[in-house]
C-alpha cells in the first residue's frame, strides 16, 4: 500500500510511533504512561536528555522499569513520543499549511522555508533529538526517513537532476541536531546564517 500523500503528491508523515502499535491502555497502563512522559519530560527539562537514565525516569514515575520498556520499547522509543506533538504541527505546517511552507507555494520556495523551519525546531529540541539520533533503529524509522522522502520531492518538483537521495541527504545533513548545536554554540553563528547556508545550498542544486 502507498503512503498517503497530499495535494501534490508528496507524502503525508505519519505521527512519531509510540515504541510499539498496541492499542491504546486503560486504567493503570494509561496512568503509568502519562506518569512516565510527565517524568521524563520534566527530568529532561531540569538535566537534559544526556543526563537522563531509564532507572531514572522509572524512580520519577513511581513505576518499575520494566513498566518503561513494555509501553515504550526502549529509552529511545519513550524519548521520541516527547517530540510527538511538535512533530505533527511542524508536518502539518509543511504538508497543509500556508505558503511558503505549504503546497500553494512553487517547490523551490518550499524547500528554503521547510529549511528555515526545520532549523528552529532543532534548535528548540536539540537535546532529545540528539539523543534519539543515537539509536539507529530512531535515525533511521520511518518518520526520519519520509523527512528525507519530503526533501527529495521537493528537489524533483524543482527540476533538480542526478541523485536525487543523495542530494537530499546532503541537504538534510545541515538540519543534524548536533551540527545545527555546534554551529550555534561553538562556533557563534545564528540560526539566519544558518538558514541562509540551506538557501544557498539549495539553490545550488535546484539550478537557481
Amino acid at each position: 500500500m502507498s503512503a498517503a500523500q497530499d495535494r501534490n503528491g508528496l507524502p503525508v508523515l505519519p505521527v512519531l510511533p509510540e515504541g510499539d502499535s498496541t492499542p491504546p491502555e486503560r486504567g493503570d497502563a494509561a496512568r503509568n504512561r502519562a506518569l512516565l512522559l510527565d517524568a521524563a519530560r520534566r527530568l529532561v527539562d531540569e538535566r537534559g536528555a544526556e543526563a537522563v537514565t531509564t532507572d531514572d525516569i522509572a524512580a520519577a514515575a513511581g513505576v518499575g522499569k520494566g513498566t518503561l520498556f513494555r509501553r515504550f520499547g526502549s529509552r529511545a522509543g519513550l524519548m521520541i513520543v516527547l517530540l510527538d506533538e511538535d512533530e505533527k504541527a511542524l508536518q502539518q505546517a509543511f504538508l497543509f499549511g500556508p505558503p511558503p511552507l505549504g503546497p500553494e507555494a512553487p517547490p523551490l520556495q518550499r524547500l528554503l522555508a521547510y529549511g528555515r523551519e526545520r532549523l528552529k525546531f532543532v534548535d528548540s529540541h536539540h537535546a532529545l533529538l540528539s539523543d534519539v539520533g543515537r539509536d539507529l533503529q530512531m535515525r533511521f524509522n520511518a518518520p526520519a526517513t519520509l523527512h528525507q522522502s519530503h526533501v527529495r520531492l521537493l528537489l524533483e518538483s524543482a527540476g533538480t537532476t542526478g541523485d536525487l537521495d543523495a542530494q537530499a541527504t546532503a541537504l538534510l545533513a545541515l538540519l543534524d541536531a548536533d551540527y545545527v548545536h555546534h554551529q550555534l554554540h561553538d562556533r557563534g553563528r545564528t540560526l539566519a546564517e544558518l538558514g541562509d547556508a540551506w538557501e544557498t545550498v539549495a539553490r545550488k542544486l535546484c539550478g537557481s
